[in-house]
């Protein structure tokens, strides 16, 4: 039920369009004049996806920022601190909305973008983790048993109350991405 037109030019797609406009009153079927529009391909999305043009001049496939945007969106409901949530149960709800979400988009061709959105993941689980120990004294004792440093888990223990920080200094070492590949989480870039 939806579809694209691609031409050369601006006049062509104007008549193309005007074309299709005749066709669809003949057999009595409505366009949906919001999404109906004549514009550069990379301005449009479709399905989810939009165009990108490579080194080259090549034409490349990548996620809309809509449908990106949406992902987040969702993986933040998912993951956020307050749901009273364990990290595995956490994790194991994420793995099962992300494997259809990457197998939906792997024909997208931005593995940067794939492999940001994985970092980005992984920061949120640790922050998650950090939050649900809570104290310093707690905090202190999980990341030594953990073989981080003592001054290294001091250092994050001492700013407990700053998670989204706190998560990004360290805890590479304490949980790396190791970790989550344990817990069932799958990783979106190839």
């Amino acid at each position: 039920d939806d579809c694209n037109v691609y031409v050369r030019s601006r006049r062509a797609g104007e008549r193309v369009l005007a074309g299709l406009r005749k066709l669809y009153d003949r057999l009595r079927l409505q366009i949906n004049e919001a999404k109906s529009a004549v514009d550069l391909a990379v301005r449009r999305k479709f399905l989810g996806f939009s165009f990108w043009v490579a080194a080259g001049s090549q034409v490349k496939l990548r996620v809309a920022s809509k449908a990106l945007d949406a992902m987040k969106a969702k993986v933040r409901e998912l993951s956020n601190r307050n749901r009273g949530r364990s990290l595995p149960t956490v994790a194991r709800d994420l793995a099962e909305y992300l494997r259809g979400w990457r197998e939906y988009f792997k024909l997208a061709e931005t593995p940067g973008v794939f492999s940001d959105l994985d970092k980005w993941i992984r920061h949120r689980l640790r922050c998650l983790q950090l939050k649900q120990w809570k104290h310093g004294r707690t905090v202190f004792r999980e990341l030594r048993a953990r073989a981080m440093s003592v001054d290294d888990a001091a250092m994050v223990a001492a700013n407990t109350r700053r998670w989204w920080h706190n998560s990004a200094l360290k805890l590479n070492f304490a949980l790396p991405n190791r970790y989550f590949d344990r817990l069932g989480l799958p990783r979106l870039a190839p």
